[in-house]
């Protein structure tokens, strides 16, 4: 496959997304008249690109690793599926609780915290993915591309980052949706993350050279000072 075909499924694909994205909102909620509901479109959109363009132009390595790698661990499809279930409803909950059936109810200013923090969230999400061109969607080892261990920015405080970006990007849009309930989902995620994180660590000490050296200097793995 040549390169322009490449970022044209690459566009197709992301696409696809931002409009099932936009539907798993609005549907539920029953209008498109929800301020909150534009402004997360807004947000992920603009980041989205912005984020795959510097992605084609600085790391195109990293951007085909995120887009094209697919698991061979049973164990990851398996937890992965799991976390994709409730990534749905904390996409699909918001637009029943918060605007068509207003189950719980959020202050507008908690939903400026939500989109101050989901802003916070995605810079940490880029700062990650600038330290670490290995920053694969699966749990894998890239080989084929040197992967080695990384300690700089980010990763001299916790071991993955990344996961931490994730928490803290999705509690803050539960608020930023002014959806209570999502965090019964939220609260899912986490857990799956904590025994995805468990498991890609077991597997970095076993496979990855210099990691174990690397873990007993980073003691924590994803909050600094906990755990």
């Amino acid at each position: 496959m040549s390169d322009k075909d490449s970022d044209k499924n690459s566009i197709v694909k992301f696409v696809i997304i931002y409009v099932i994205l936009a539907l798993a909102l609005f549907l539920p909620a029953g209008t498109i008249f929800w301020l909150q509901g534009w402004i997360y479109i807004a947000i992920i959109i603009v980041f989205s690109t912005s984020f795959i363009t510097y992605l084609r132009k600085y790391d195109p390595g990293l951007l085909k690793a995120r887009t094209e790698s697919k698991t061979t661990e049973s164990w990851d499809k398996k937890v992965t599926a799991i976390a994709n279930v409730f990534f749905l409803a904390m996409f699909v909950l918001p637009g029943f609780d918060a605007v068509r059936f207003k189950w719980s109810t959020v202050p507008f200013f908690v939903n400026i915290i939500g989109f101050v923090g989901m802003g916070l969230s995605l810079f940490l999400f880029f700062w990650v993915s600038r330290e670490n061109t290995y920053l694969s969607t699966v749990v894998e080892i890239q080989e084929e591309r040197g992967h080695k261990v990384i300690t700089t920015g980010p990763y001299r405080i916790v071991r993955h980052p990344m996961y931490l970006a994730v928490i803290l990007l999705f509690l803050s849009q539960c608020l930023a949706l002014g959806s209570l309930y999502s965090f019964i989902p939220w609260i899912g995620l986490i857990v799956t993350i904590v025994i995805r994180t468990i498991r890609e660590d077991k597997l970095l000490h076993e496979q990855l050279e210099g990691y174990e050296e690397y873990a007993q200097k980073t003691k924590y793995k994803i909050i600094p000072g906990i755990w």
